[in-house]
């Protein structure tokens, strides 16, 4: 059976060894990263055109007919009356 010292200098040198490893791999990674944003040019959005606007007024598109607020007034009514029993 091995030294318990000689197991803790072998997992000390895997967690060096893995930290060089990744800090390593990141470094490179922001490099080729920051390359990129240089090498890619920038998407630049089209230009928002608002829709063309209809100058036409459409007579009577904003009036509500007298006979729907009729029948509309009649309904509520009518439910008030039935649900207040």
């Amino acid at each position: 059976m091995e030294n318990v010292g000689s197991l803790l200098v072998d997992a000390a040198t895997l967690m060096l060894t893995g930290m060089a490893v990744v800090f390593t791999f990141l470094t490179i990674l922001v490099y080729l990263i920051r390359l990129m944003s240089k090498l890619v040019p920038e998407e630049v959005p089209e230009p928002i055109v608002p829709p063309k606007q209809n100058n036409k007024v459409q007579p009577n598109s904003s009036v509500v007919s007298p006979k729907v607020v009729a029948a509309i007034s009649a309904a509520v009514h009518q439910y008030r009356t039935s649900t207040a029993k």
